[in-house]
């Protein structure tokens, strides 16, 4: 990226449980004095901040955190409507979820390489009946995996470690198979569900569930788990993990499609990128999900023969 006037980034101190200072220390002396560093405040700041950045007309808007920070500044500048604003991903996170599809390490920033550059993704919308929507980039987890996001929140730890300590709280208390009735590119059907992903990113809370998803074929790697056991769920654990989950395992539904919806006959709880879409007591039933084809401008790795 290199020394710049023309960045902003939009920074969370408290990303990485509160170890981002030092790595922000350097990402200011490589930006150098030029760049624009203005910190959130809270939950949604980001998102205020990168829309105003573009309007502004910043040409980069770097987003310097975690998944959450990176979702947020996302929909800022998608909610701009300045098609010609590139997002910078800096991860400070605990996942990075979303830079590892990327293909951008943790100090990509400091190499100066050559192989990053912008290039157009796919974006993901989720709606809900009460016509409140949410775009995102790396994916969206209904049931299980949202319950896992739920129990993470306290957890005081990093990375992988911190979902599966969330996982061992959701198997223990929020393990639960409500009747969801799930439309794919127009095929329905009912079935008792576990969890459901649409993924545009490779990973989820550091599990590889959609290993070969691509974030601009205009399509999502969906993953449906619907009657599956506490057992049969331990069973998939490590290929979840290492990105092998098995084709032809019971009650295990995988595919790609564009777009869907999910009825469900109780509450919902869904993230997208690891944010909060919806939470049992705010008794959402019904979600729709669609993508955006290449809706927005990212600093990825692309190889040159691309």
């Amino acid at each position: 990226m290199g020394t710049t006037t023309d960045v902003c980034v939009i920074y969370n101190a408290c990303a990485g449980s509160g170890k981002a200072a030092q790595r922000l220390r350097r990402l200011r002396r490589v930006l150098g004095a030029g760049a624009d560093f203005r910190p959130t405040a809270g939950r949604g700041h980001a998102a205020e901040l990168a829309r105003v950045a573009a309007e502004e007309g910043f040409p980069i808007v770097a987003a310097a955190g975690g998944d959450g920070t990176v979702h947020e500044v996302a929909n800022g500048l998608l909610r701009s409507r300045r098609p010609d604003v590139t997002l910078a991903v800096l991860p400070l996170g605990s996942a990075n979820d979303y830079a590892h599809s990327l293909g951008l390490s943790a100090d990509w920033w400091e190499r100066h390489d050559r192989e990053v550059r912008p290039a157009p993704v796919d974006v993901g919308v989720a709606r809900e009946p009460g016509g409140r929507e949410t775009f995102f980039l790396n994916n969206i987890g209904i049931g299980l995996t949202g319950a896992v996001a739920l129990e993470s929140e306290s957890v005081p730890l990093r990375g992988l470690a911190r979902y599966m300590v969330g996982l061992m709280r959701t198997l223990c208390y929020r393990f639960d198979h409500p009747r969801m009735t799930v439309t794919l590119d127009g095929a329905t059907r009912t079935d008792p569900t576990l969890a459901l992903t649409f993924g545009i990113g490779k990973r989820e809370g550091n599990f590889q569930l959609v290993p070969k998803a691509e974030l601009d074929d205009g399509l999502f790697d969906y993953v449906h788990a619907t009657a599956l056991t506490r057992r049969g769920l331990l069973r998939l654990l490590p290929g979840g993990v290492r990105g092998r989950l098995p084709a032809d395992f019971p009650c295990l539904r995988q595919g790609r499609c564009r777009g869907g919806a999910v009825l469900s006959e109780a509450p919902l709880v869904a993230h997208t990128d690891g944010e909060f879409f919806c939470k049992p007591d705010q008794d959402v039933r019904r979600v729709e999900i669609a993508i955006l084809e290449r809706r927005l401008s990212v600093l990825r790795r692309v190889s040159p023969a691309l």
